[in-house]
């Protein structure tokens, strides 16, 4: 009888085979020789003028200068020094930790700023103007953002943060507009929002439809139903239905003064002290309450969790409906606080760029908020672009943090995971 021999086993590989992917070295180290070129030998002679704070500031600092070629050079060596302390680590067999592509993300925009300005007419912009603009254009996004973060949690798709937010904004400006009380606008919108999303998730969670499609056509009723609303209700008498009252902007005494960051944080409306309010508890709530467990555990593992108790489809639909009250708050900043009153599409498609928001950072609150914070300051950019004369085109600008989030999504960042059950619906037994 012939005895099958165990056969030996195989010896593991060179440990260069365990190396991480060469992704992020490689599209650091190309940016930086971008960098370089651009920013540093083709860059403008004009010294660029930052502004740290502005007249009447409790402390008024002098600005910034810095010469265009000399200082995009400066920038641009640095930005090769992360790059090749990234390629050391891959060397060594280690992933390049999580700061290191925020970090450089952070000097190279500030290198391209540097290049925009000083090869401006008028070589000289406000930090604390452009970063407390781009915060107040990034509340919306950052409102929609964190409706799409409670809904992926629990895994339903929200495609209908648009919707959320054009209903907001509507129901705001009617309801603001007739009782003549701001505040008594922006829970209206908070209710229109969570009816839209009541919606998404009766469709979604009982009867099963597809959530992309139930997401796409809620985002053209609602534009279609305000628009019909707007022009047969508001339009004929915008004095009796479309002069809401404003959300005023309430400064912090002495705080408010602050260079850069007192605008930032000491100087907004109560909706803009309520994002950084919704900011903290999401997370919170997320990661550190049994509630926040929960969730996540009926977004990655339904099953799991319906065998714990847990009611899935209960917990996914009071998800779905507080993100959309959520989203409505956000809706309603464009007719309380950035505009004084409703137009058709408000909202102008910035509920999808929540939505890449969400994905960009990688559906975590605060990754979410940095990453609605990055599109704010493009708007904010692109707009003061015009004012300082550079020869930048403003779509340039406008395209920047689609072109991030596609770097960020093919892993620049790291990989990017949505929840295991996102977009499944749930059938019990």
């Amino acid at each position: 009888m012939t005895t099958a021999t165990k056969p030996a086993p195989v010896p593991a590989g060179p440990t260069t085979a365990l190396r991480p992917s060469l992704k992020v070295p490689v599209s650091l180290g190309v940016l930086s020789l971008v960098a370089l070129v651009f920013f540093g030998f083709l860059g403008p002679s004009k010294t660029a003028e930052m502004k740290v704070s502005e007249q009447g500031d409790a402390m008024e600092l002098p600005a910034i200068l810095i010469p265009g070629q000399g200082g995009g050079i400066a920038l641009a060596i640095l930005l090769l020094a992360m790059a090749a302390y990234s390629v050391y680590l891959w060397s060594k067999g280690e992933r390049s930790p999580k700061w290191l592509p925020i970090a450089f993300a952070v000097v190279f925009v500030f290198a391209l700023l540097v290049w925009i300005v000083a090869g401006a007419r008028e070589p000289s912009i406000s930090l604390a103007g452009l970063i407390a603009g781009s915060v107040t254009l990034a509340v919306p996004l950052v409102f929609g953002s964190l409706s799409g973060v409670l809904c992926e949690r629990v895994g339903v798709v929200n495609i209908a943060i648009e919707g959320q937010l054009l209903g907001g904004a509507f129901t705001a400006a009617l309801v603001a507009t007739v009782t003549h009380n701001a505040y008594v606008g922006l829970l209206a919108a908070a209710a229109a929002g969570a009816l839209v999303s009541m919606v998404l998730a009766v469709f979604s969670i009982k009867y099963l439809v597809n959530q992309i499609i139930v997401g796409v056509v809620l985002n053209v009723l609602v534009s279609g139903l305000t628009g019909f609303l707007f022009g047969t209700v508001m339009a004929p008498d915008k004095e009796l239905f479309n002069t809401p009252a404003r959300l005023d902007i309430l400064p912090i005494p002495f705080l408010s003064d602050i260079p850069i960051i007192g605008p930032i944080l000491f100087e907004q409306s109560v909706a803009g002290y309520l994002m950084y309010v919704a900011v903290a508890v999401v997370w919170v709530g997320l990661f550190k309450t049994r509630w926040g467990l929960r969730v996540r555990a009926v977004g990655e593992h339904p099953q799991a969790a319906d065998t714990l108790g847990i009611n899935v489809n209960a917990t996914r639909f009071w998800n779905v409906t507080l993100g959309g009250a959520i989203a409505g708050i956000g809706g309603a900043i464009f007719t309380l606080v950035t505009i004084d009153s409703f137009t058709k599409e408000i909202s102008g498609g910035r509920g999808f760029i929540a939505l890449a928001a969400l994905i960009f950072g990688r559906w975590n609150p605060i990754g979410a908020f940095l990453a609605s914070l990055l599109f704010g300051f493009a708007y904010n950019l692109q707009s003061i672009l015009g004012i300082i004369g550079t020869p930048v085109p403003s779509q340039f600008m406008a395209m920047l943090p689609y072109l991030v989030t596609i770097f960020a999504v093919a892993g620049l960042v790291g990989r990017s995971r949505p929840p295991a059950a996102s977009g499944i619906p749930y059938v019990k037994g």
